[in-house]
């Protein structure tokens, strides 16, 4: 075997030939070749070159500050771009907006999981995943704007049964990132907060005969690292870029290395703060009495997240085990710029492999977010006017689930709330109403969860409604909340009810434990 070459991020970029597919690795802020796509991005801006490039990634690659794959937003050099989340590349969103480049967004899982399928020169990835959302060919097929034409998902009958068939196609080079690399070219990534899947991607990218480039924080001599921490083998790897500037090697953009999300320390869960009582920990606190002992849990980003918080300044955080796409397991689920990582994991798989369980049932309990709802049960958090969030892992887990919660606040922008005497107050309404008569995308979808027979909640901070087979019942409501004018007067349907609502438990709503652990 011989020695792996060592070359610099611009020699790396002078590997990207025009009218070629890019792969890249990252997991929202975390995982991103920095060094490496700057160093393409300014080869553009100073040449024209490389030119018409089609982007390929699974997972969101950014932090809405010009990271990640905001690096290739400019016309000329990227044609097409498919991938998994949008929401942190706003510049490559506006392009699609602007139909100066095609867009496909595509379930995250699926999309990890078809490296694995380009890798074994397999048609693609058959899965009942997307079946009736957007990502289905006969309502959108993934497709973004007007200029988008191609059909990559196709549904098929396998076996009596409808399915959908997301094709593969060739990948010609991949900038992807790790921690050491020795001579040979063996990579590991012990100082990463998940390995998400570099291993398929490079496989998919060397058995496609393209080229696959790793930026590392050091090379290192032949024989010292651990074999069964390298995760990428020099016989995929075809150079190795070490990084000169570590602000394009953080862990998470904008934050210092933290060993407790790689397995190099644990911290005592005491260490950790507590927020205090909101409208996000009220849902969070009612989303936390659904946990149950002995179950897998996911959190999606954002306001699920409380639901972690919450569970372990009760006590009860042990009682189940939380996982997160990326492929911690167990642990603390991290938001923000460090959402894809967990504090204390037990075990860090590889994203497709999370997946893998996911998409065959093996969470019993997903908390995701709430951003619309309407009248069927279908939600949406894609797609917004003229916003195009992406859906990440949200069709994989939500589809799968054995139950399903979304969370979120009632409305949106410019809401606030107090609690006065255990009763909720609303202090000022949101400007926007989340509970529609039809979502603007179908993220997930309400007719497939009552197919198969999926139980289904969403939970605010004023109300929770519950999915049946004929329609969404308001079914809890929070002490002081007028259901006429506070619920239903903000509503694009009136929901179903059986007799009047019960109220909320009282012990959401006071400034104290809510003693869950004795319960």
């Amino acid at each position: 075997m011989g020695k792996v070459k060592i070359i610099t991020a611009d020699q790396a970029a002078a590997l990207v030939e025009d009218h070629t597919t890019i792969t890249t690795s990252g997991f929202v802020a975390s995982g991103m070749p920095e060094a490496l796509t700057k160093a393409l991005e300014k080869r553009f801006k100073e040449t024209g070159s490389p030119k018409n490039l089609t982007l390929f990634y699974a997972a969101a690659q950014g932090n809405r500050d010009g990271s990640g794959a905001d690096h290739f937003a400019h016309e000329g050099m990227t044609k097409r771009v498919i991938g998994g989340h949008w929401n942190m590349v706003p510049a490559l969103g506006q392009m699609v907006l602007d139909n100066k480049i095609e867009g496909y967004n595509l379930p995250q899982g699926t999309l990890a999981q078809l490296y694995r399928a380009i890798a074994g020169h397999k048609p693609g990835v058959i899965s009942h995943v997307g079946l009736n959302t957007f990502a289905d060919p006969r309502i959108e097929g993934g497709k973004l704007n007007d200029i988008t034409t191609e059909d990559i998902v196709d549904v098929v009958e396998i076996l009596g049964e409808e399915k959908l068939l997301y094709k593969s196609f060739p990948i010609n080079i991949g900038f992807i990132r790790g921690t050491y690399a020795d001579e040979h070219g063996n990579v590991t990534l012990s100082h990463e907060c998940a390995t998400t899947e570099v291993t398929t991607m490079a496989q998919a990218v060397k058995n496609s005969g393209g080229k696959v480039v790793v930026q590392v924080e050091k090379v290192v001599s032949d024989g010292t690292l651990d074999p069964k921490l390298v995760k990428i083998p020099g016989i995929y790897v075809d150079a190795v870029v070490e990084v000169e500037d570590m602000k394009d090697h953080e862990q998470c953009v904008g934050c210092d290395y933290d060993g407790s999300m790689t397995g190099d320390f644990r911290v005592p869960l005491s260490s950790l703060e507590y927020p205090p009582l909101s409208a996000k920990k009220i849902i969070g606190r009612r989303a936390a009495m659904e946990l149950t002992e002995n179950t897998v849990v996911n959190l999606g980003i954002g306001i699920p997240e409380y639901i972690s918080m919450v569970a372990n300044e009760e006590g009860i955080g042990d009682y189940m085990t939380l996982t997160v796409e990326a492929g911690p397991i167990g642990g603390v689920p991290q938001g923000g710029a460090k959402f894809g990582g967990a504090v204390n994991a037990e075990c860090i798989l590889d994203q497709p492999y999370q997946f893998d369980f996911y998409d065959g049932g093996g969470v019993d309990y997903a908390f995701l977010g709430l951003a619309q709802a309407d009248k069927d049960g279908n939600i949406n958090v894609s797609k917004f006017g003229p916003r195009i969030a992406g859906c990440g892992g949200f069709v994989n887990i939500t589809q799968n689930a054995k139950r399903c919660y979304f969370c979120g606040t009632f409305t949106a922008g410019g809401l606030k709330t107090s609690v006065k005497d255990g009763k909720l107050i609303i202090d000022q309404e949101g400007k926007s109403n989340k509970f529609l008569d039809t979502v603007e995308q179908i993220t997930f979808s309400g007719e497939y969860a009552n197919k198969v027979g999926q139980p289904v909640l969403y939970i605010t901070e004023r109300a929770v409604f519950e999915l049946r087979k004929d329609g969404v019942y308001l079914t809890e409501v929070a002490p002081g909340i007028d259901i006429q004018t506070q619920i239903i007067d903000h509503m694009g349907f009136a929901p179903k009810m059986e007799g009047t609502p019960k109220f909320m438990d009282e012990r959401i709503f006071k400034d104290e434990l809510m003693g869950l652990k004795h319960d």
